[in-house]
């Protein structure tokens, strides 16, 4: 029942996107790209508000961590060193009918596939052995396309950070502990997609390494795990829909000293939650790994225990977009013949639209004008509308999720003062022109 009630849902989140301009399918008028979406204005907005209050919270708002932005392509050894190349893979059968391709592990996918074809005859549904698909996109630098010149589109953004660790060390005044934060675009060449924004092709990602001494590494992976689910409650998903997931031994890296997953209510899983986000427990592989096939030294010397070591690194790693997904299947709710995205004030693309009761009377409109003018000076995502009834302006505004619609009407002309209406709640207020920003900022 879970299922089939979250398949509507996720048709009802699809038609949404696509309605008011969250998410477009990237080359729709070619038919689409499977596993590739755009982002449309008010997705652009949530995406960004999403990744501010991550950066405001990770980056801006400590003294431990600064910011990285490196490059999408890095050299080969890169991938060789962090084991990629040789072991980032998936599970692959392929249909020897058709020759479509499936993860192994996708079981219900399969079955559904095989009812396609005939269940008798020469064209009976058969499938390959198990092979490995190295998920990684390949490409080539310079004109030459040859081995030498091969490398790849990165899977992640922490190999560009592992990199980049002792310039780090050398351009600023970091101490053990601290982290580096990235955010930036990653590739992986999926064998099947699906779920809307849940498993694409390419993603933004946003990571945080957080280098510590060896000993403190329980410490700061308990510290991070509960940081992050923090985040998630604070920003308003709803406590029911989230939990902590350790996973066991044969589920994790080779490498790692244990990772533990955020997992998601996710309408379209139905025996469970889901992935969100991990937090794992690297340990000091990377960083020992770059060194090996560099031949740097990128261990770190603690200038006040006076002592040498590789550090161990926590990482929080999670894709804005399902991220943004998750965010979009939590507020949203349905009742009173309408639709609400109830986001929290801090994601919401539009933080308040401004209306004219009437569109025909010149000073409602000019005064509408100045208030939305001071608004958006301020807060940089304000709308005015003054198109149809106000009953259609609020319906619409309510489905993108803006919390707070002000409307100016022939009071206050008299009074200067606006009504303010709730999202959430519906409940009217009048407030002084004057004390309009304040309102809205009590978020």
């Amino acid at each position: 029942m879970k299922q089939e009630n979250g398949l509507n849902l996720m048709e009802k989140i699809v038609a949404l996107c696509k309605r008011r301009g969250f998410v477009f399918q990237n080359s729709e008028i070619y038919g689409g790209l499977n596993g590739v979406w755009d982002l449309g204005p008010l997705g652009v907005l949530l995406a960004n508000n999403i990744k501010r209050e991550w950066w405001n919270s990770v980056v801006l708002s400590r003294d431990d961590v600064v910011g990285l932005d490196s490059s999408i392509l890095s050299h080969r050894r890169v991938w060789e060193a962090s084991g990629h190349i040789a072991s980032f893979t998936d599970p692959l059968i392929e249909c020897k009918i058709c020759h479509e391709r499936f993860k192994a592990d996708l079981k219900k996918e399969i079955e559904e596939h095989a009812k396609t074809h005939p269940s008798t005859g020469s064209r009976q549904v058969a499938w390959t052995d198990v092979k490995k698909f190295n998920l990684m996109f390949k490409t080539f630098v310079g004109p030459l396309d040859n081995e030498e010149n091969k490398t790849y589109l990165r899977p992640e953004t922490a190999q560009g950070i592992f990199i980049n660790f002792e310039n780090v060390l050398s351009t600023t005044r970091v101490k053990i502990p601290f982290g580096i934060a990235q955010i930036g675009k990653g590739f992986r060449n999926e064998i099947t997609t699906g779920n809307f924004l849940f498993r694409v092709r390419e993603f933004e990602m946003m990571e945080l390494e957080y280098f510590v001494e060896p000993d403190t590494s329980k410490k700061w992976f308990d510290y991070w795990r509960q940081e992050r689910l923090k985040w998630y409650l604070d920003l308003g998903i709803k406590k029911e829909n989230i939990k902590l997931v350790d996973l066991p031994k044969e589920d994790i890296a080779h490498y790692s000293k244990g990772t533990t997953e955020i997992w998601y209510n996710w309408p379209f899983i139905a025996e469970d939650f889901g992935e969100l986000e991990g937090v794992a427990n690297r340990g000091d592989y990377d960083l020992k790994q770059q060194s090996k096939y560099s031949g740097r030294d990128l261990s770190y010397f603690d200038d006040d225990k006076k002592k040498r070591y590789v550090p161990y690194v926590i990482e929080p790693s999670v894709g804005v977009g399902r991220m943004m997904l998750a965010f979009l299947i939590d507020a949203y709710s349905e009742g009173g013949n309408r639709v609400v995205l109830k986001l929290h004030p801090k994601l919401s693309p539009i933080k308040a639209a401004v209306f004219p009761l009437l569109a025909n009377k010149m000073d409602l409109v000019k005064l509408a004008r100045n208030i939305y003018d001071n608004l958006k000076s301020e807060f940089g995502s304000i709308a005015f509308d003054d198109r149809g009834n106000i009953g259609k302006r609020y319906f619409y505004q309510d489905e993108i999720g803006t919390p707070y619609c002000v409307t100016v009407d022939f009071q206050s002309l008299e009074d200067q003062t606006v009504t303010v209406r709730d999202r959430d709640t519906m409940k009217q207020e009048r407030v002084r022109i004057d004390k309009l920003s304040s309102f809205i900022r009590q978020e």
